[in-house]
């Protein structure tokens, strides 16, 4: 008997949610939020809509399916099954949050605040959950990037790695990519896919005033920038942006006392490196299956 399939539905906790277990009560998170110019009104409707969408796209599992629910925070120990079908709720970053965790799942992004939301992941309303769920689905895969390092410790994301120092501090190292490497101390490197290209990846290409093009939101390409080079004696400028195609690798030599590595913006997931060990980015083996 084939298993029926599985539809998990992944959302973070609202910021009413987290409001109330910070302050307690209603009221002290009304008090919080007018002496900040804040309104407890658009709060409530925010939580409203996410709790609304969750209980639409709940109604529109089919009766001999199975459902499961996971809040962010519980992401990093939930276990994704080979036949699930995973529905996220919420903003586009969540999609690249639970993106990692994955492994060829086909993904359908739910915007509940289309107002706020660029809605480039999450892509649709709760509304047009019954149809997605009962129709073939359209699928995009989208490149991942992966940083390995020399200890095998491994960390995959969707958006864009980021290689530097924890702190406001400057690291040292040597970045080599083929045939060419060069010393260098900077405030760090990032190494962005397409699904990247339009965020902090792009931030960085117009302060680099950059001539090369970024790689699209499917296509097999990721983009690396070095932030704020330094020239000394010692260490160069003179290669701080490329392109990686397919099996092509960014390494990276330490030569500080700590360099961090995270990815899509979640510094408590990283890999802590020290004196002489190398990190390695290129694109993941694996993508996203992203419901288009």
């Amino acid at each position: 008997m084939t298993t029926a399939p599985r539809v998990v539905v992944v959302h973070r906790a609202t910021e009413l949610e987290e409001l109330l277990a910070r302050h307690g009560t209603r009221g002290q998170v009304d008090f919080f939020l007018r002496t900040r110019g804040q309104d407890l009104a658009a709060v409530e409707a925010r939580h409203a809509a996410q709790h609304q969408a969750l209980a639409t796209i709940g109604a529109a599992v089919p009766v001999d399916w199975r459902q499961g629910r996971v809040e962010r925070a519980d992401l990093d120990r939930f276990l994704f099954a080979p036949e699930d079908l995973v529905v996220v709720v919420g903003q586009d970053g969540l999609v690249a949050n639970v993106a990692k965790y994955l492994d060829g799942q086909p993904v359908i992004g739910i915007d509940t605040d289309p107002d706020r939301n660029p809605g480039v992941l999450v892509r649709f309303p709760a509304v047009a959950a019954a149809d997605l769920l009962r129709s073939p689905l359209r699928l995009e895969l989208r490149t991942m990037v992966e940083a390995h390092s020399d200890d095998g410790q491994r960390l995959p994301a969707l958006n864009e790695v980021f290689v530097g120092p924890a702190s406001h501090q400057t690291a040292r190292y040597t970045l080599t990519s083929g045939d060419r490497h060069e010393s260098q101390a900077s405030s760090g490197l990032i190494v962005a896919t397409g699904s990247g290209a339009t965020g902090w990846c792009r931030s960085l290409w117009l302060e680099h005033h950059s001539g090369m093009r970024l790689p699209a939101p499917s296509e097999d390409t990721l983009a690396w920038f070095v932030r704020e080079a330094w020239p000394s004696p010692a260490t160069g400028t003179s290669y701080t942006e490329g392109l990686l195609g397919r099996g092509a690798t960014l390494s990276l030599r330490v030569e500080s006392e700590r360099v961090v590595v995270f990815g899509d913006g979640i510094e408590s997931d990283r890999l802590d490196l020290t004196w002489g060990q190398t990190v390695t980015v290129s694109q993941a083996a694996r993508g996203l299956n992203l419901v288009v």
